[in-house]
């Protein structure tokens, strides 16, 4: 569901929204990941249930398929889980900081808290995807907590900033020189336009990838 992800998360996303003129949401790359780029441009024979899992996994509508509900689910008990355990590593928040009714309804471990939530879900789930009251309740404080103490921690963002400087770099050089892309996305710029083809290629680009090109593309070699 995340193949259309930039490197640095969602800090990635945000600046690559703002750089590419046609505006950049992750699920929606995602999907065109599996559609247009994968084996080399012809893209995936994927059925409509999970393509609809993989462009609904972040918002949905009521009319959802229940594929892309469950994926939501999924990935938003993965997300918060796995993201306070990375927070409580980072020193951002202690054990002791989460709240109490979370830490007694789904317990202090990652793995305790994820089979928690995921046993109370499957249990509830007759005819739709859905938790008990109790625990989508629980789950709500979880979600608004780690909003409000890690995803806007003044600590956590303060290295942000740099994000959209690193893809600008790299965005600009493959706009200005085309011939560096793979074949694959000089395929997609003669198609599609060059802007679209620099976009693809940096948005599947890893963490460490993206500062290496940065790197090279802005440091004088005898530097680096």
């Amino acid at each position: 569901h995340d193949l259309g992800h930039t490197p640095f998360g969602h800090a990635g996303e945000r600046a690559l929204n703002d750089i590419y003129p046609g505006g950049f949401k992750h699920y929606e790359q995602s999907l065109r990941v599996a559609d247009r780029l994968e084996r080399d441009g012809r893209g995936l024979n994927l059925c409509y249930e999970t393509r609809m899992g993989i462009l609904h996994h972040t918002y949905g509508t009521d009319d959802d398929t229940m594929e892309a509900t469950a994926v939501r689910f999924a990935d938003r008990i993965a997300y918060i889980n796995h993201d306070l355990d990375d927070a409580i590593r980072a020193g951002i928040l202690t054990p002791e900081d989460v709240p109490a009714r979370i830490r007694e309804k789904c317990g202090d471990r990652n793995s305790q808290r994820i089979n928690a939530i995921m046993t109370d879900l499957i249990a509830n789930s007759r005819g739709e995807i859905r938790m008990s009251d109790d625990m989508q309740d629980v789950f709500d404080e979880f979600h608004n907590f780690m909003f409000s103490d890690v995803y806007t921690n003044p600590i956590a963002k303060g290295e942000e900033g740099k994000v959209r400087g690193i893809l600008e770099v790299i965005y600009d050089h493959y706009v200005m020189a085309p011939e560096d892309l793979t074949p694959k996305y000089r395929k997609v710029a003669d198609e599609e336009g060059i802007e679209r083809a620099a976009c693809d290629y940096v948005a599947g680009m890893t963490d460490s990838y993206a500062m290496d090109k940065c790197t090279e593309f802005s440091i004088p070699s005898a530097w680096r």
